[in-house]
């Protein structure tokens, strides 16, 4: 599966911003439907960090979410299976949201909350949210 994240660009303080994930044409509906995707975020010196997922058919109930507990209530994850998407809605944007945004793919994890289960990833896009 390839991944390409696009959206990423600078924001003010409590605006909103919405980032989309398109997995590649060959990837087909069935296939990508059995993914879990996550967004994850990674800021200059720091690790990469979990920002939310939502489940494949392979990996539980498609369609549920989980959020890291910096963005729950503010930001939104979704995808649209017929169109191969992931969405990321961030709303009441922070300046420490300011990040690379990174999404990725799995099809089975053990823990889908932690970057090292996931096989595919986009190449990221910049998130800039200034005070």
């Amino acid at each position: 599966v390839q991944l390409q994240a696009s959206g990423g660009g600078l924001v003010q303080a409590g605006g909103s911003l919405s980032l989309s994930c398109a997995a590649s044409r060959h990837t087909t509906v069935h296939i990508f439907t059995t993914y879990t995707m996550a967004w994850f975020r990674q800021a200059p010196g720091k690790e990469r960090e979990f920002v939310a997922f939502i489940s494949g058919s392979s990996g539980g109930n498609l369609g549920d979410t989980y959020y890291g507990d910096s963005v729950k209530d503010r930001f939104t994850i979704s995808r649209d299976n017929a169109k191969r998407m992931t969405y990321l809605q961030m709303d009441n944007l922070k300046p420490e949201d300011t990040s690379v945004y990174y999404c990725a793919a799995v099809r089975t994890g053990m823990d889908y909350s932690a970057y090292t289960d996931y096989d595919y990833w986009g190449q990221g896009t910049l998130v800039t949210v200034s005070s």
